[in-house]
């Protein structure tokens, strides 16, 4: 196990920046990309039943995420500290952070469970939903109630697999997740006639099977840091640690459910095509956006490494090679999506009025999308060296502080067409403010 934790030591600090962002980055890119097609597939699903139904998923994305919030919250604080324990070679520390934060994740996800059950309708309402939706999205939400605990500590187990460099294995357990979901969907939802009932359980069946895949990884001493009762700290410092560390990332999924539940109720003035149309597009859009995405998590854990390391040319060569990926990345998947953006949209909702409004709304976001790996890799540079409020600054511009009022104002202005742009244009302005802080950034890690 020495040997083991020094060879991991010497790979995060040693290998060449760009082969091991490679190495970190496709993992958590095929996990990102499966789960998105198994998202587009859900979607593909459930469309087949009604307007009102396909529309259900995506008032379900806004509680989506609230648990992702809570399971990135745990899993990017501790994550965080643990990857700087481990550049310090401090290993008893970083299994602290571990264990606590698994414990820390499991609990909230326990919580969110009890509020969800007790106040199903005023929560589902809140989300967004219409009268006609309502039945729908409440059988889809009672299955993904049951499994809410699970759904948080995978997403934290997973952030913790990538901060500690062992991203190949958080990849197999969501993977294996993904796939199971989208055979359960034909089989439960088709085979079975369930309808929307067989998309709520199979996702949660197959969050379930993610989760004991994760755990085993932890328990079988495939990682470096331990998952163990006697980790766990009692302290409550150390929940306010992970819960500040971390906060960057609940801020930023926090804002993207207040700003889908916003969304959903300007796109249900419109009736219950726009709500299926502006779902679909968010789930289109995110192909670009996994594999940027993919990319920022492979550098965090380069970043948090070294940055204990005290290696900071590391981090430098890493952030600038992890933003060219990103553009790169989100400039040639979005081209198809913006010529072909009505076949696209039709696929998923065979009716004239969704795709006439899905497709603009395609488009736009498209254009949009080009200037936010910049932002996205500066507020994930900060978290990772522990500038908690830096990081929360960049977290809340793109996805509320700027997108909440451009919602607002833009639909008083130009109606749906106001709608359909707010989500580009709050893109754009936040990309003026982030070519500041990316001086700062580099300030601080000099």
């Amino acid at each position: 196990m020495p040997e083991q934790k020094q060879a991991q030591f010497q790979k995060m600090t040693e290998t060449p920046v760009e082969k091991l962002l490679i190495s970190l980055a496709i993992p958590t890119i095929l996990t990102m990309m499966v789960t998105t097609i198994y998202n587009v597939a859900d979607s593909a699903f459930v469309g087949t039943l009604g307007t009102s139904q396909s529309g259900a998923t995506g008032i379900i994305g806004g509680f989506m995420a609230i648990i992702q919030a809570l399971g990135f919250m745990c899993g990017q604080g501790a994550g965080s500290i643990m990857s700087r324990k481990l550049g310090n070679q401090n290993e008893e520390e970083a299994s602290r952070y571990t264990s606590t934060g698994v414990l820390f994740s499991f609990s909230l996800g326990l919580l969110l469970t009890i509020i969800g059950f007790v106040f199903t309708e005023p929560l589902l309402y809140l989300l967004g939903s219409t009268d006609t939706i309502l039945p729908y999205a409440k059988e889809y939400l009672f299955y993904i109630l049951l499994a809410t605990p699970f759904f948080t500590s995978s997403f934290t187990m997973n952030n913790m697999l990538r901060y500690e460099g062992k991203a190949k294995f958080g990849m197999i357990a969501m993977l294996s997740g993904s796939i199971l979901n989208i055979i359960g969907d034909a089989v439960l939802m088709m085979g079975f006639h369930m309808g929307i009932k067989g998309a709520g359980l199979s996702t949660a069946i197959s969050q379930t099977v993610s989760f004991s895949l994760l755990l085993f990884m932890f328990l079988s001493g495939r990682t470096v840091t331990k998952l163990s009762v006697r980790y766990v700290s009692a302290k409550i410092s150390t929940y306010m640690e992970i819960a500040t560390t971390g906060f960057p990332s609940l801020l930023r999924q926090s804002l993207n459910s207040v700003a889908t539940m916003m969304l959903n109720n300007y796109a249900g003035v419109y009736g219950d095509a726009a709500v299926s149309a502006m779902s679909i597009v968010s789930r289109l859009s995110f192909f670009p956006m996994a594999v940027a995405i993919g990319i920022g998590q492979g550098f965090q854990p380069i970043s948090g490494f070294n940055f204990g390391a005290g290696k900071k040319d590391r981090v430098k060569r890493a952030f600038n090679k992890a933003l060219l990926g990103g553009e790169a990345a989100v400039f040639l998947i979005s081209i198809p999506l913006f010529l072909f953006a009505g076949t696209f949209v039709g696929f998923l909702r065979n009716d004239a009025e969704v795709i006439k409004i899905g497709e603009s709304a395609l488009r736009y976001m498209c254009v949009g999308q080009m200037f936010v790996p910049l932002t996205m890799m500066i507020e994930m540079g900060f978290q990772s060296i522990g500038e908690k409020m830096l990081a929360s600054l960049g977290s809340s511009l793109r996805s509320g502080l700027l997108f909440i009022p451009s919602l607002m104002i833009l639909s008083n202005m130009f109606g749906l067409l106001g709608v359909q742009i707010a989500q580009p244009v709050s893109f754009l302005l936040t990309f003026g403010i982030c070519l500041y802080l990316l001086k700062l950034y580099f300030r601080r890690i000099s």
